[in-house]
């Protein structure tokens, strides 16, 4: 443990301080649903692109990825590479679209924007979505508030429980009363510090060159260094390959990602966006890995055992910096957990407000009515995945990974086919949400041969299939829904 833990706790308090002082400042902006939970589309590129990927990698990418490439070498460059591929990806095909198309349909959520895109009058789609989003949300939350945990716990030295509490009074604090504004700004901050110090940090702790870090971990044990056998020299089955690969997939139906392209400024900005964006996360996957593999040679140098590879990060920054630079860059874990924790309780609340509160029990409900819901959802959500997070034997990477797959199966297909495709249906829309949800959570629970594939290949699979299959077969309930995609399109080439 790091020795002057006062130092550390003032290093810690400052960094709230400024977080809720921003807080404070997004509340004094916030007049509507729309700022609370979009912030008024009024993003420029800066802040929409490092907002949505420091939402996206969230305490995972300085634990859980550190951690894999710890225990697995350059195995981790499949997971690593996949997600970059994803992120370009995601920003190339939907951005525009659905901001233009959430813009003339005027949706705030993701499950407001296919019911609308359907006139789905029964309204089930949107609370069939909003049924999966507060689902996969409460363990995407609890993912985060494992991390804040471990940091506290290891920093600290307090009761794993009680630092889960603590972790989770500071993500409520700010994301309770400045909203989208609130989360936006704080984590352009913190997307800039979880970069900063995924770079310093392993870069500090090398004692030498590259050449002489993959010299060591040949020493230690030389199937580390390649990317086609695991640890044990096995050679990676087709199955290992596809499933690290394949969460670049999920890219595509986190509604928490995909909030970013609808509160961007304008579709100009969303290409300048695109390339931060990339950026960014090239430089956050690499700072991940190289702190992952760096702590693996430190640890067998200096005979250091850990009891958990996802706290190496911490254990670097302990051993070899000052308890003021210690401070800022423990401050980074932190920062990791509150935007994407902060963004998903925005996202939940705002699924409780506009999809299930609006639309069952109040339709006349006014716009500061619904901020006010939204309030109370983000404490009462934060409560429940605080439940779930009290075992201190959670994984972050594990609990990240199906919330992962349930979003980006039951939204990824849905989401894309609408956006490209006209002859998509109602009921193959709403198809593809359940089977794609479903699958995941079935799948999740079997296990040999071909169920070892992580269950967002298949979810995606059988949810296309569903969307594809159930719309030829169907009709189109309403001729106008096409005559609407087509001005879709046009508004593509005429709005800024």
């Amino acid at each position: 443990m790091i020795e002057n833990n006062f130092i550390i706790t003032a290093t810690f308090l400052v960094y709230l301080a400024v977080m809720l002082g921003i807080g404070v400042y997004a509340y004094r902006q916030t007049k509507s649903s729309t700022d609370y939970f979009l912030g008024g589309r009024n993003l420029g590129p800066w802040p929409a692109a490092l907002s949505a990927g420091a939402s996206d990698m969230s305490g995972w990418l300085l634990l859980g990825l550190p951690g894999y490439a710890y225990a697995a070498g350059m195995e981790a460059i499949w997971l690593a590479g996949g997600l970059l591929i994803g992120t370009w990806l995601n920003w190339l095909i939907c951005a525009k679209r659905l901001r233009t198309y959430s813009i003339v349909t005027k949706s705030i959520t993701l499950p407001e924007f296919l019911s609308r895109r359907f006139k789905d009058n029964s309204k089930a789609i949107q609370i069939c979505s909003a049924f999966f989003i507060l689902m996969f949300f409460l363990f995407y939350t609890s993912s985060g508030l494992v991390a804040g945990g471990k940091l506290f716990e290891t920093v600290f030295g307090l009761d794993y429980q009680i630092a889960v509490v603590l972790g989770t009074v500071c993500v409520v604090s700010y994301t309770l009363f400045g909203g989208f504004l609130a989360v936006s700004w704080t984590d352009l901050v913190q997307g800039l510090l979880m970069s900063a110090a995924l770079l310093v940090v392993p870069l500090s702790a090398m004692d030498g060159s590259f050449s002489d870090l993959a010299s060591a971990m040949t020493d230690i044990n030389p199937e580390l260094l390649t990317i086609w056998q695991n640890s044990k020299g096995e050679d990676l089955s087709a199955i290992a390959i596809i499933s690290l690969a394949a969460w670049g997939l999920g890219y595509f139906g986190q509604p928490h990602i995909l909030a970013r392209f609808k509160a961007t400024r304008s579709n100009k900005d969303l290409v300048k966006a695109r390339r931060i964006a990339v950026v960014w996360t090239s430089l956050s996957m690499f700072g991940a890995m190289l702190v992952g593999l760096v702590g693996l040679v430190y640890t067998n140098t200096n005979n250091i055992t850990i009891a958990d590879a996802e706290t190496i990060f911490m254990l670097l920054v302990n051993s070899i910096f000052h308890p003021v630079i210690a401070g800022i860059l423990l401050a980074a874990i932190l920062a990791a957990i509150m935007s994407t924790a902060d963004s998903q309780l925005l996202v939940s609340s705002s699924a409780l407000a506009e999809d299930f509160y609006k639309q069952l029990i109040r339709p006349q409900a006014t716009s500061e009515e619904l901020v006010t819901v939204g309030r109370f959802g983000v404490v009462g959500l934060s409560i429940i995945a605080l439940l779930l997070a009290l075992n201190p034997d959670s994984s972050v990477l594990g609990l990240v990974s199906y919330a992962w797959a349930g979003f980006g199966a039951a939204f990824g297909p849905a989401l894309i086919i609408s956006l490209y495709w006209r002859g998509m249906t109602r009921n193959g829309a709403l198809a593809g949400i359940i089977i794609g949800a479903v699958t995941v959570v079935v799948w999740k629970q079997l296990s040999g041969g071909i169920f070892d594939l992580y269950e967002i290949v298949p979810g995606i699979i059988f949810a296309s299939l569903a969307i594809i299959i159930i719309s030829l077969i169907g009709k189109q309930d309403d001729y106008s829904i096409q005559k609407e995609y087509d001005e879709y399109e046009s508004a593509l080439d005429t709005m800024d």
